[in-house]
């Protein structure tokens, strides 16, 4: 009596992971491939616009003075900065205070932007955990929303910075259109940088503990306070090459952007023309390299 050959293994004997191929299933927030996750990306902008403005909304909900603290606060920090560097310290080089004052406060308000971006970023996802863990979406939505948050914060403010300039006699000219792309570098900069701290804060929350003291350090490097090449070369005594370095770090080429934009003569003659390819380059570099990093673990979002 012969026995009967099966050809192909039984259902029982298919693994899950054939049958859940079979019938077109896949794992439960599995990265996709990146043009795939930019299309997600981009369908969810929507959401993105509207979590942004209701984060800027409830930001100083509870504040008596409301959103007036998005201006308040960086023309507070630029009033001791003005004391501590342009009074006190004298680290004005040579401006007088009618173009020291639009130069302090341009870059106390550029800064903030960057700032701010960093430091919402890198506890984007570990601050909505509960979002992360109940939807489907791209994570990356997540510090795009809080970058366009503090640009819109920014843009706010800016109101203020104009009168500021129109106090002080720096009135409108055409390159004022400038400010346009600025924002625009500064904002891809500013996004891949939340990325990069989004990814690295899921991971390590005490980064949010720390960056704090990084983010000050980067301010002091940066000539807020100060022109750079002047503190540099003429108050420390320091190599041209070493100003060149401070100058070319990206939180002062968009700060020198914005002042090349909105300031007449003085300072603002000597911000070479290469700041651009500075800024374009800084943009790109940390806005694609930052998207990228962050999409490499979207799988571990909310899991780890």
């Amino acid at each position: 009596m012969s026995q009967t050959t099966h050809v192909g293994a039984s259902p029982r004997d298919e693994s899950l992971a054939d049958l859940a191929a079979r019938h077109g299933l896949s794992v439960s927030g599995a990265r996709p491939p990146l043009p795939e996750y930019v299309r997600q990306l981009w369908g969810r902008r929507h959401f993105i616009l509207a979590f942004s403005q209701a984060k800027l909304t409830a930001q100083y909900s509870r504040a008596k003075l409301g959103q007036l603290w998005q201006v308040l606060t960086p023309l507070l920090n630029a009033v001791v900065f003005f004391l501590i560097f342009g009074i006190l310290l004298g680290a004005r080089g040579g401006m007088s205070k009618a173009e020291y004052i639009p130069f302090l406060v341009t870059g106390v308000f550029v800064f903030a932007f960057t700032q701010q971006s960093a430091m919402s970023g890198v506890k984007s996802i570990a601050n909505n955990l509960g979002l992360v863990r109940a939807l489907h979406f791209p994570r990356a939505s997540l510090p795009i929303s809080f970058c366009l948050q503090q640009l819109q914060q920014l843009l706010y403010s800016m109101i203020v910075l104009i009168v500021i300039m129109l106090s002080f006699g720096q009135y409108p000219d055409l390159t004022w259109f400038l400010v346009v792309p600025a924002l625009t570098l500064q904002f891809g900069f500013n996004a891949g940088l939340a990325l990069i701290f989004a990814r690295m804060g899921s991971r390590t929350p005490d980064l949010a503990q720390v960056l704090p003291f990084v983010m000050r350090t980067w301010m002091y490097a940066s000539g807020v306070m100060f022109p750079i090449r002047s503190m540099v070369e003429e108050r420390a005594n320091g190599p041209s090459w070493v100003a060149d370095i401070l100058s070319a770090n990206p939180a002062a080429v968009y700060m020198d952007l914005m002042r090349f934009a909105l300031m007449d003569g003085g300072y603002a003659n000597t911000v070479p023309a290469e700041t651009w390819l500075y800024a374009l380059g800084w943009s790109v570099l940390l806005g694609l390299g930052g998207f990228v990093y962050f999409w490499k673990a979207e799988e571990r979002y909310g899991r780890d």
